[in-house]
């Protein structure tokens, strides 16, 4: 309990993984909140309750794992499905627009379908402005991602966190059960498939609350309400560049190579999660390696 302590509010254990750890220790008590320093909430609300195939909920959260030998700093993808409770967990190196429509292939693949629409807060990759009420400004190439797997999305009030509950208690909950202790892995596709299978692992162990057996039993069961899955959304970003005269266009301040014809001509670059494509002319020119790291060539 002294190391909690000294550790951030992230990386320190709940009461009751305390607890548990105390059991296996000899430790005879049970675990009262008030008791131990606890504190349980007062207020009052109404539990949403969703149809199987109606909903999912997506969020962010940061967390660090260890990957190969360096500590690093994750952008941290969660989507859920509100009825079933199955959830996905993937983890990024920024909160960027690719990421996010990257994040919401593999959650609609590991689901094998789609809900009918999206439930997600005002986080600044899909809303490029926060109007009055629910009036949002939506970022256009998000709008063709939704349009692509045939959700409509939508968005909370202003520091409304309850009205998408479901996934904030997962980020909560994932902070215990993927990050502590600090996963170490040789790099960031690993983490993912780690992560993955330990999410379809849990969707076995956690009882669903409210509906009889486990998440993986009434997912199973959802799934034939949720829409058939499409190919995947051609999740890019598209920048323009003018290629300098050592053909070198950079982007995040890293330079990359094109052909030596290309040398002062404007070019598009398409930006995914884990690689840039190059083109000009309705052609593909090449393709590299993403590197997000700052300073290479």
């Amino acid at each position: 309990m002294k190391r909690d302590a000294g550790k951030s509010r992230k990386q320190r254990r709940t009461l009751k993984q305390l607890h548990a750890d105390l059991v296996v220790l000899g430790f005879t008590g049970s675990l009262r909140l008030h008791g131990i320093g606890g504190r349980i909430g007062s207020g009052t609300f109404m539990p949403l309750v969703f149809g199987p195939g109606e909903a999912f909920q997506f969020d962010w959260s940061e967390d660090f794992a260890v990957l190969g030998g360096e500590r690093t700093k994750l952008q941290v993808a969660h989507i859920k499905l509100s009825h079933s409770r199955a959830f996905l967990v993937r983890a990024y190196l920024l909160q960027t627009h690719e990421m996010l429509f990257d994040a919401h292939w593999h959650g609609f693949r590991v689901f094998g379908g789609i809900p009918g629409r999206g439930i997600y807060d005002n986080m600044r990759s899909p809303v490029d402005r926060v109007g009055h009420g629910k009036e949002r400004q939506v970022n256009m190439r998000f709008l063709a991602m939704a349009n692509h797997y045939v959700f409509e999305p939508e968005f909370c009030n202003p520091a409304a966190g309850w009205e998408k509950g479901q996934v904030e208690k997962n980020v909560r909950d994932a902070r215990h059960r993927f990050w502590q202790p600090m996963p170490k892995h040789s790099d960031l596709s690993a983490l993912n498939n780690w992560l993955e299978q330990r999410c379809m692992e849990l969707w076995h162990e956690i009882p669903h609350r409210g509906l009889a057996g486990s998440i993986a039993v009434v997912r199973a069961a959802e799934q034939a309400a949720l829409m058939p899955l499409p190919p995947a959304f051609d999740g890019f970003v598209e920048l323009s560049k003018r290629v300098s005269p050592t053909c070198l266009p950079s982007f995040e301040r890293n330079r990359y190579s094109v052909p030596a014809s290309f040398a002062n001509r404007p070019v598009s670059l398409r930006v995914y999660p884990d690689r840039l494509v190059i083109t000009a002319e309705g052609q593909i020119l090449c393709e590299h390696v993403r590197v997000i790291q700052r300073s290479h060539q």
